[in-house]
């Protein structure tokens, strides 16, 4: 008996670990990637530990199993048939990235900290949200204007418009600050924005001007804080940050449904409203805007596109048709408004063929498919992970050199290219095998279990149309969040309803805290 209560309790304490590292997880996930692999990666370490203690875990089978595992496998499978079979077996940690899916089934056995972990996820977001338009107001960096031809940033070949960054790694505010970093050393790596794109140049201290002020030394007219760059929150690249704040704001959306359905403007029957629906409908919608416009000033258009397709998507699925009318009358001059925003920041149309990365996408799709092609070993098990880094120039990729090095922009095309027809196939069976479990949670859900499940329903969707012109699956930031959400709707769809209605959210709160710790009683765990 003694020993019992005892494995018991080192059950207990095993998994509350491993449970508080999901937690840190979710909270981490729409800022750091170190910060979140790192948590998961120690909540994996005390979840295989409570495997070997009695009684025993079981790891609950899903419709997933044998499409993530096939993929997982086949990825092996070309890795050793790869160009670069070491580049390519060590790109396998990325690929282990679907274990976030299991991990979260494991320690998530109830829908009520399933709904939890979704609002953490949102409310941990609006952290950079908020952050990205006070970034944008304070501005950044030394935005150059009137560039003489003599100055020594034309000869370092930097232009008009162009925003200074750094100067040998120091974060340069003011034209005197980079005078000052030139004038100590002999050459100055300037590190500069120029739009949709980041560069560094070489200044040479004997190139500075003669004269009294930093601008007559630099050989400018004028200059100012920059407030036009495509915003990155915490992240390193401005995609990486569109196609998170893509998912997220889809989920985000799926509950302001689900509260909005009971606005009396939407609702036959709206005696069941009250202030706490309100309330969160005009909290979801403050969050969800906010986090529509950090994704409009990231500038990443197929992320965009996604989110408003998603809305739709949502909506049309809620079968409500004046919330259809309501949402159609605001996306029609939400893609105008977006429309002008690129073209003024940009300087590109929504859909612009004239635009660089659109040619530099057309012209590497085509190499990838030629590729491809050229022989059957390319065909069934592809070139391998990361190849092209080494055999770029061989295989004349790239424009032969003249487009700058980096993959094949497209989550399909990637796929087929890497790994083979077979590793595409089984992708689409992933698709269809979890489209077909969203969507008949979504018809046996009610109240915010079905918010939940419509939004990340329509976040997938984005996450698919995105990745047709992003490689985003192969973005740890992104994939990591990406099966979290899919295991979130798993034991969403898996799990008996929290409440049937949404206004049972309101009277239990308390439940809904407990459950975040315990996911069970002690008699149901010895049972």
């Amino acid at each position: 008996m003694v020993r019992a209560i005892e494995e018991l309790q080192q059950k207990s304490r095993l998994e509350i670990i491993a449970f508080s590292c999901l937690f840190l997880m979710v909270l981490f996930s729409p800022h750091s990637i170190a910060a979140s692999q790192t948590a998961w990666l120690i909540g994996m370490f005390f979840l295989l530990a409570r495997f070997l203690v009695k009684p025993k875990l079981y790891l609950q089978r899903t419709p997933l199993d044998l499409p993530l595992l096939a993929f997982f496998l086949w990825s092996v499978v070309s890795s050793v048939f790869s160009y670069t079979p070491l580049i390519s077996i060590d790109k396998l940690r990325s690929v282990a990235i679907f274990l976030v899916f299991y991990f979260v089934i494991a320690l998530v056995k109830s829908s009520k900290t399933s709904l939890i972990l979704c609002f953490v996820l949102i409310a941990s977001c609006m952290i950079n949200v908020l952050y990205v338009p006070v970034e944008r107001i304070i501005g950044r960096g030394v935005e150059i204007h009137g560039l003489k031809p003599e100055s020594p940033l034309a000869k370092a070949l930097l232009m008009d418009g162009d925003t200074l960054l750094k100067a040998n790694d120091k974060v340069l505010k003011t034209p005197e600050e980079l005078v000052e970093e030139i004038s100590k050393n002999e050459k100055t790596t300037i590190f500069f924005y120029r739009p949709d794109f980041y560069y560094s140049v070489q200044v040479n201290r004997e190139d500075l001007l003669e004269g009294e002020s930093a601008k007559e030394k630099l050989g400018i007219q004028s200059w100012k804080k920059s407030h036009n760059w495509r915003s990155t929150g915490f992240f390193g690249h401005w995609t990486t940050y569109a196609d998170v704040l893509q998912l997220i704001a889809s989920l985000t959306f799926g509950f302001l449904v689900i509260f909005a359905e009971r606005l009396p403007v939407f609702s036959k029957n709206s005696s069941n409203f009250t202030n706490f629906d309100l309330k969160a409908i005009a909290t979801l919608l403050i969050c969800f805007l906010l986090m529509a416009f950090a994704l409009i000033l990231s500038g990443t258009r197929a992320p965009q596109a996604g989110l408003a397709f998603s809305a739709l998507l949502i909506v049309l699925l809620s079968r409500n048709k004046k919330m259809i009318f309501a949402l159609m009358s605001v996306l029609i001059p939400a893609i105008i408004v977006v429309s002008i925003y690129l073209h003024e920041s940009r300087k590109i149309g929504f859909i612009d063929p004239n635009d660089d990365s659109t040619k530099y996408r057309q012209t590497v799709y085509r190499e990838a498919l030629q590729l491809w092609v050229q022989s059957p070993r390319h065909i069934i098990f592809g070139i391998g992970m990361d190849s092209v880094r080494v055999y770029a120039k061989e295989w004349r990729l790239f424009d032969d050199g003249k487009l700058p090095l980096g993959h094949f922009h497209s989550t399909p095309i990637q796929i087929l290219v890497e790994r083979g027809l077979p590793a595409l196939l089984i992708w689409l069976w992933i698709i269809w095998a979890y489209t077909k479990l969203l969507l008949k949670a979504i018809r046996k859900k009610a109240g915010l279990e079905k918010g939940a499940l419509l939004g990340i329903f329509g976040g997938f969707v984005g996450f698919i149309l995105s990745g047709l012109v992003h490689y985003n699956l192969g973005d740890q930031e992104v994939a990591m969040i990406f099966f979290l959400l899919m295991g979130l709707a798993f034991v969403l769809q898996e799990t008996s309803a929290a409440s049937s209605q949404t206004s049972t959210f309101a009277s239990g709160k308390k439940s809904l805290i407990k459950s975040l710790i315990f996911r069970s009683s002690p008699s149901e765990t010895a049972t």
